[in-house]
């Protein structure tokens, strides 16, 4: 996850919440958006 921009790595959860992905995956994007502290740069909508 360390290698994923930013940018790849809201754009990667946002995408993978739209196509309903599998929750343990959802769950490590949320970890490391957490980590790198990006929850305001995510917003409230799942868009692209």
């Amino acid at each position: 996850m360390k290698h994923l921009s930013d940018e790849l790595l809201i754009h990667a959860y946002k995408k993978a919440l739209v196509m309903d992905l599998d929750g343990d995956f959802i769950s490590l994007l949320e970890e490391e958006l957490e980590r790198r502290k990006l929850w305001h740069r995510v917003g409230h909508s799942a868009e692209n």
